[in-house]
């Protein structure tokens, strides 16, 4: 009998929920999935799975070679990789423009996570109802001279919502942000049925409590799928050296020709075009900014707490 494929909708703690021929079942994986990995975890929603026929959950004999993954840090406490999705298509980063507000550091480590991993990035600006124009237009401008696609959106009058769409039929496509910036919202907007829970913003810390606990993969009827995943914090990419991550901000690469020195770390060499581009403004301040936090933390002996890691003060309220 050939093997049974099919693709994960949902990880739980000891058991992932497999779609197989529209029918999900649960199956359980097996313990040699999680020896010898880096990873924290072997099996992560996209994934295609070969699973078996006997067990109460069936067993998860085998996880498919994936075409892309999305992966960071675990947590300050687990050094090892989380995968977060697999095998998509493109990564929409929810960015919301207020409650909470914008924050470029995060916005940078995970487009750079996205460029590093080979899935296209779309920025979404959300909540444009609640944000000064002003605002919005320089975040545009920022972000469309990487380059990539900027949408600006507002679920709640509808703005931006035909585009978002368009750009999602049948993709796998995953929402990535913040808690509270909006990611449940505009997937109810674009298919109401899917009926995922909305949170509201905590009036003390004035940003989103997680309202979606887990990553699921959702069918849509217009084609394609989409993965809503939990609010995220802190975001650091897991496994790169200091020389690895100037690759990562493509918008860099006009300016490093006029670097003195071939391998210029862009961070203390003198004659850095980069660095002298971002003191003109030619290139975003806060690119360049979140460019060097990202270098210091990949260094040797530099001890990894998200609590500490930059965020925007306007992204706290």
């Amino acid at each position: 009998m050939a093997p049974r494929i099919g693709r994960v909708l949902r990880v739980d703690a000891k058991v992932v929920h497999v779609d197989l021929d529209g029918v999900t079942v649960q199956a359980s994986p097996r313990g040699a999935l999680f020896g010898g990995s880096a990873q924290k975890n072997p099996i992560a929603v996209g994934d295609f799975v070969e699973v078996g026929d006997d067990g109460d959950p069936i067993p998860v004999d085998r996880v498919l070679e994936r075409r892309n993954y999305l992966g960071r840090v675990a947590s300050a406490h687990d050094p090892r990789e989380q995968v977060l999705v697999a095998n998509v298509d493109q990564l929409f980063l929810i960015g919301s423009l207020s409650r909470p507000g914008f924050s470029s550091n995060r916005t940078d480590r995970i487009l750079a996570a996205c460029f590093w991993h080979e899935i296209p990035a779309t920025l979404v600006l959300n909540k444009i109802d609640l944000a000064d124009p002003g605002e919005v237009d320089a975040i545009t401008k920022t972000y469309e001279a990487i380059p990539i696609p900027v949408l600006q959106t507002c679920a709640l009058d509808g703005r931006g919502m035909e585009e978002l769409a368009a750009a999602m039929k049948d993709k796998v496509s995953v929402f990535y942000g913040p808690s509270g910036s909006g990611k449940s919202t505009l997937l109810n907007r674009i298919q109401p049925d899917l009926k995922i829970k909305e949170g509201r913003i905590s009036k003390y810390w004035k940003q989103g409590k997680h309202t979606t606990s887990f990553s699921f993969l959702h069918r849509l009827d217009m084609g394609g799928f989409t993965i809503d995943t939990p609010g995220i914090r802190a975001f650091r990419l897991f496994d790169v050296n200091p020389a690895e991550i100037r690759d990562m901000f493509p918008d860099f690469l006009p300016y490093q020709a006029k670097c003195r020195y071939v391998n210029c770390s862009h961070d203390h060499e003198p004659d850095c075009g980069v660095a002298d581009a971002a003191e003109r403004g030619d290139l975003a301040a806060s690119r360049y900014a979140s460019y060097l936090d990202m270098l210091d933390e990949s260094r040797p002996n530099m001890a990894y707490n998200p609590d500490d890691e930059p965020i925007d003060e306007e992204s706290e309220g």
